[in-house]
């Protein structure tokens, strides 16, 4: 697709994924058993033929940068690519990104350079979940002739309280727009009754409220008159509501599967939900593939195991153990005598050569993990149970947290033969 760019907001610290984000950038944490978040967007931008792209981000970028170079490169004859922007200062700036809106405004430059200089700027998050129609999204706003149009997502009345939630028009343009609403009235005003999901073809209840799902695309000219002499840092919270009145901005219905992974507790859930027979997400799907880098592993090897409802992904060895509703990720090692349960393995970045280790890599023999995240390259010694059996919400010890009731085994961690969690 001709004149747009993608601008992937790559996210601050990330302190809800801690630990997860310890020693990574948010679009860097594995995701699938394969994957990174990363690649999320970047495979929603190449399926509408949109191959300039940018990441924005500035905590601990060394693995996302060694992740995009060796995944997305692209033929002498392309005009594409992948390019981080970490945040940097400059002449004209001497601060790190402050919001989503001031990562954009401190690149407009970059964004808006390019032959053919870019006609629009596709927005999307580093933290999401989804596989969207982004070619009908640029048409649709560019049909509208359109400043500026929002993806939006149908969510009930519960999860508006976290989300930026709008009123459309007949016509779909947005005229009101309020972030994370928390009083009763304002959730009344947003909520679609019968007469509003009919006329605008919603697939969509009554009750139900329509939510930003943090994606936009803004004419080039557009967005730059709306960061240009300001100071807001926020699309949903300043830039957006300051421009209904002065631009046209439309909303974009999204019908399939979108979710948010921003804290521990969403991320571990959406995992385990990818084990589902038809999970919402379907990342079997021919047209939509998603894109990661290419290992050349071979295939997992299962020795006397029993395995429901999981994803098992390359160069894994597991011998005489049981996994249910979990997801093992590449080179994952897992002993004789173990079960692993509604568990996120993540793996390991290597084989082990060394064999004098006291604790090898992966899991030991006998353990018990439930309800739990494994960062890469953990080693979890023998006879280890990890199932929460407290029900901790919010905890950390040696080698390991607590955080919406998920164990998160940090990445490289030692857990000690015999330990209980």
């Amino acid at each position: 697709m001709k004149g747009v760019v993608t601008a992937i907001l790559g996210g601050g610290q990330g302190t809800r994924l801690w630990p997860l984000t310890r020693d990574r950038a948010k679009p860097a944490v594995p995701i699938g058993g394969k994957f990174r978040l990363i690649d999320i967007p970047i495979s929603n931008s190449l399926h509408a033929g949109i191959d300039r792209v940018y990441v924005m981000t500035q905590f601990n970028t060394a693995s996302l940068h060694r992740h995009i170079a060796q995944t997305y490169r692209f033929d002498a004859f392309s005009q594409g690519f992948v390019h981080i922007l970490a945040a940097e200062q400059s002449l004209d700036n001497r601060d790190w990104y402050q919001g989503t809106a001031d990562a954009v405004r401190q690149n407009m430059r970059r964004l808006q350079s390019g032959k053919p200089r870019p006609q629009d700027i596709l927005i999307l998050s580093g933290d999401q979940l989804y596989l969207m129609d982004v070619a009908g999204f640029v048409t649709s706003h560019r049909e509208r002739d359109a400043d500026f149009s929002v993806a939006v997502k149908p969510v009930t009345a519960e999860e508006a309280h976290g989300l930026g939630v709008m009123r459309l028009d007949r016509s779909g343009r947005i005229v009101e727009f309020v972030e994370k609403p928390q009083d009763p009235e304002t959730i009344a005003r947003f909520t679609l009754d019968r007469a509003t999901v009919d006329s605008l073809g919603l697939d969509a209840e009554p009750g139900m409220l329509l939510a930003s799902m943090g994606i936009y695309i803004f004419r080039s000219a557009a967005l730059a008159e709306l960061l240009d002499g300001n100071q807001d840092d926020d699309f949903g919270r300043e830039v957006i509501p300051a421009a209904l009145d002065s631009h046209r901005g439309f909303g974009f219905l999204h019908n399939g599967y979108w979710r948010d992974i921003g804290t521990i507790g969403s991320f571990h859930e959406a995992n385990v939900e990818l084990t589902l027979p038809m999970p919402e997400l379907n990342l079997y799907s021919p047209d939509r593939p998603i894109y990661t880098h290419p290992r050349f592993l071979p295939g997992c090897k299962l020795s006397d195991c029993q395995v429901s409802q999981s994803i098992l992904a390359d160069g894994g060895i597991i011998a005489g153990s049981r996994v249910a509703r979990s997801i093992i990720g590449i080179r994952s090692l897992i002993r004789a005598g173990s079960v692993i349960e509604s568990s996120v393995v993540m793996g390991a970045t290597a084989y082990e050569h060394r064999k004098e280790a006291t604790v090898p890599l992966g899991i030991g023999r006998d353990c018990h993990i439930r309800g739990a995240i494994v960062d890469l390259d953990s080693r979890i010694g023998d006879d280890c149970r990890l199932i929460n059996e407290a029900g901790v919400d919010h905890a950390d010890g040696d080698g390991y947290s607590i955080r919406d009731g998920v164990i998160v085994v940090h990445r490289g961690a030692t857990i000690a033969p015999g330990t209980t969690v």
